[in-house]
């Protein structure tokens, strides 16, 4: 496997026009949504092999997701459906600006029951990274389940990847999850966070100093996303900043996990494991950033987080050179 996603997976109900209210909108059309889910649909179009670890339903919504998924290429293996919750929805709305909001139905969700039953050794293994979110880690249980899965990934030598999508609303005391990122990112090799989430994560409101602050913490490769500014990353102490495509906007959903997929999967393709990556060259690193930043911009010229994840053949005049020679 290159990239085995760990984390939240549920259904997101795309509207039929922009600018509306949700009790406007006149149709809703459904779509494999979750931060974790839409990586993997990423990775996988990029001509990946990915995996997504996680839980949905028992239910339509359940298999509709894993029927969609591994139409997508996705091993979903290891998603796993159970009866004791449905699976997550998600309805979103956007402004003229295609910027979003979402309202959920999300109570005792099948994606926050991740146990103990999710975490295999041996699969984990297969990985060249291994990445994960926050979005599913409410319940204790899921908590140590994830804290396990990283730490039996970090034995195995693996890249650790967690981009944690933070969702403050969603949390009764955010406190919790500012106390799980404090065990969690410390034992990532990559860390992404976009330019809203630093201050909460890091307690650092400018990039440099949130990627100085993930350094110090032990993360090989910090990365900060900063929207139509591009993304901008730390490696042996210098600041490197990448500038990202002029684009038009029709929604910002799933950016951010666009570039995190091509971002992922490359850097598969190039490192075998967490102490191939810490002799990765300065060049290469701006290279798949920006291949990352062209990736996430073609996502928000499309509606929904997956509709615009383009497939390899989409990309291939920005493609790193590794990437291009991948195949041949």
């Amino acid at each position: 496997m290159d990239v085995v996603c760990v984390g939240e997976c549920l259904v997101d109900f795309l509207p039929a026009e922009s600018g509306r209210r949700v009790r406007e909108v006149s149709a809703w059309r459904p779509a494999i949504g979750g931060s974790l889910a839409n990586v993997s649909v990423g990775v996988a179009r990029l001509g990946g092999r990915s995996a997504l670890v996680g839980v949905v339903g028992e239910d339509e919504f359940g298999h509709l997701l894993r029927e969609h998924l591994a139409s997508e290429g996705v091993d979903v293996s290891h998603l796993r459906q159970t009866a004791e919750a449905k699976t997550g929805l998600v309805f979103i709305s956007l402004d003229e600006r295609g910027e979003r909001s979402f309202t959920y139905f999300r109570t005792r969700s099948a994606e926050f029951l991740l146990g103990e039953r999710d975490v295999d050794p041996a699969f984990l293994a297969r990985a060249r990274v291994v990445h994960f979110g926050t979005n599913s880690l409410h319940l204790p249980e899921a908590r140590t389940a994830m804290l396990r899965t990283v730490d039996t990934a970090r034995a195995a030598g693996r890249i650790v990847s967690c981009d944690p999508n933070l969702r403050l609303h969603a949390w009764e005391d955010p406190e919790v999850l500012r106390g799980l990122l404090g065990q969690l990112l410390p034992r990532c090799s990559v860390v992404k966070l976009s330019e809203e989430e630093m201050a909460f994560a890091t307690g650092q409101s400018a990039p440099e100093a949130a990627l100085r602050y993930l350094s110090g913490l032990g993360v090989t490769l910090p990365v900060v996303t900063r929207g139509e500014a591009g993304a901008v990353f730390l490696w042996r102490g210098e600041v490197v900043h990448v500038p990202a495509p002029r684009v038009r906007v029709v929604d910002t959903t799933g950016a951010g996990d666009g570039f995190t997929s091509a971002f992922l999967q490359g850097l598969s393709r190039r490192y075998a494991d967490a102490p191939a990556l810490a002799g990765a060259s300065r060049e290469d690193l701006e290279a798949l950033t920006t291949f990352g930043c062209a990736v996430g911009s073609r996502v928000v010229e499309h509606l929904g987080a997956v509709s615009g994840l383009p497939h390899r053949g989409d990309v291939a005049g920005v493609l790193p050179g590794w990437l291009r020679d991948a195949d041949s």
